[in-house]
């Protein structure tokens, strides 16, 4: 896993001469951001940061995923927020694809290189800063933490290059999933999983099933099947995926196919 790369935006804008055309697209079932579209123009700048500029990837809109926000946020060099969370109620994930982040959450402080990430609980202090000379890149995905009694959350930090992946069942390992939260324990309501396939590796039936997905692509090429469409990705790309969307993919190749994958779990449906 050292070998993992990350693609980050660099924002700018496409030359007078460029095709008006492009991959995106938004449907009843999904939304493809391809990476041609986050250019300077697009971006936003977030009030409770200094020297940044975010590009807002998913926010709640009907008829789309509605459990939460995610984004990516450029940080210059000295630049950060002391209360990045505006909301209380809001649990937050981030994960540095490019530079140095260092994010204090919970007291206590962890310098995040590419692959690390740190999660806190809604209502908790934290903060993110650039102490580097580079600019620093992380996702950012943000949602409304549901609690249950007798399950509190608990901050967690680390990198994902040391975390063992899980290979999934009668893949050889083709097809295996970083887990960064504890999938088995009930006070995370969100998984966060880096998910990686080799070259002809292939999710092999259509998955239609309750979580939301925020897909942000790291590393490769892929075509997803999504709700009876083919769609090409490549690292730098994002898809929204609303609940029940059927979805499969196969790697493309050469190099191995990745991404970071948010997915709302382990509630009981709200009526």
């Amino acid at each position: 896993m050292s070998d993992a790369t990350y693609y980050a935006p660099q924002g700018g804008l496409p030359p007078q001469t460029d095709l008006l055309t492009d991959r995106a697209i938004v449907t009843e079932a999904y939304t493809v951001i391809p990476r041609g579209v986050m250019s300077d123009i697009v971006t936003s700048v977030l009030p409770e940061w200094t020297n940044t500029r975010s590009w807002i990837i998913n926010r709640p809109v009907a008829g789309g995923a509605t459990t939460f926000a995610q984004l990516i946020v450029e940080v210059g060099p000295g630049g950060g927020a002391d209360r990045p969370e505006p909301q209380p109620e809001v649990e937050g994930f981030v994960f540095v694809t490019q530079g140095t982040l260092t994010v204090t959450v919970g007291g206590e402080r962890h310098v995040l290189t590419e692959g690390g990430f740190a999660y806190a609980p809604a209502g908790t202090d934290w903060s993110a800063t650039n102490d580097g000379d580079a600019n620093a890149v992380f996702v950012w995905i943000r949602k409304r933490y549901e609690p249950i009694a007798g399950h509190t959350p608990k901050p967690v930090a680390g990198n994902e290059k040391d975390i063992e992946p899980s290979a999934m069942p009668g893949t050889d390992g083709r097809w295996r999933t970083t887990r960064m939260l504890d999938p088995t324990d009930l006070a995370y309501d969100m998984h966060c999983n880096v998910v990686t396939f080799e070259p002809g590796a292939s999710i092999p039936f259509a998955e239609t099933h309750v979580m939301e997905h925020g897909l942000y692509m790291l590393e490769g090429k892929a075509v997803y099947h999504l709700n009876g469409d083919w769609v090409e990705v490549q690292a730098g790309d994002y898809l929204s995926l609303r609940a029940f969307c059927p979805q499969a993919c196969y790697a493309g190749g050469p190099s191995n196919f990745r991404y970071l994958l948010y997915k709302d779990v382990n509630r009981q449906i709200a009526l």
